[in-house]
């Protein structure tokens, strides 16, 4: 099955936060997809733990190679799409490309991002609890 995983799920994976166990059970053995900003927001989540001081470089360090251990398969956004659905459900793009990615594919996203799961939930796109 393809499963959309959103930054703050890999987030929390990469960190080693509580839903950590979860997400990895949730996921193993099933095909990863997302958006290609996967990358960059990784790197934006990391600068603003380090202004957060919750992350040192060694950590983002370490970090990184989890991340870049974790097979993703990137899909292109259709960008009519995401604008449309950005706003509709007054939201950044950068959170639409994981709802159209979901749509277009026909999988479930997994998110800890309370506005995106009530995004998902008005859009009829499934969502796996962790």
């Amino acid at each position: 099955m393809e499963i959309v995983i959103d930054t703050s799920a890999l987030i929390s994976v990469i960190v080693g936060e509580p839903e950590r166990d979860r997400i990895i059970e949730l996921t193993k053995g099933n095909t990863l997809i997302g958006p290609g900003a996967i990358p960059w927001e990784i790197g934006n989540a990391f600068s603003a733990m380090f202004k957060q001081k919750r992350l040192t470089i060694t950590e983002a360090e370490k970090g990184i190679s989890i991340f870049e251990a974790i097979p993703i398969r990137y899909v292109a956004p259709d960008f009519g799409n995401v604008l449309v659905l950005s706003k509709q459900e007054n939201i950044y793009a950068y959170d639409t490309y994981f709802l159209d990615c979901a749509i277009r594919h026909k999988a479930p996203l997994l998110t800890l991002d309370r506005k995106l799961m009530t995004s998902a939930q008005r859009l009829n796109v499934g969502i796996l609890e962790v």
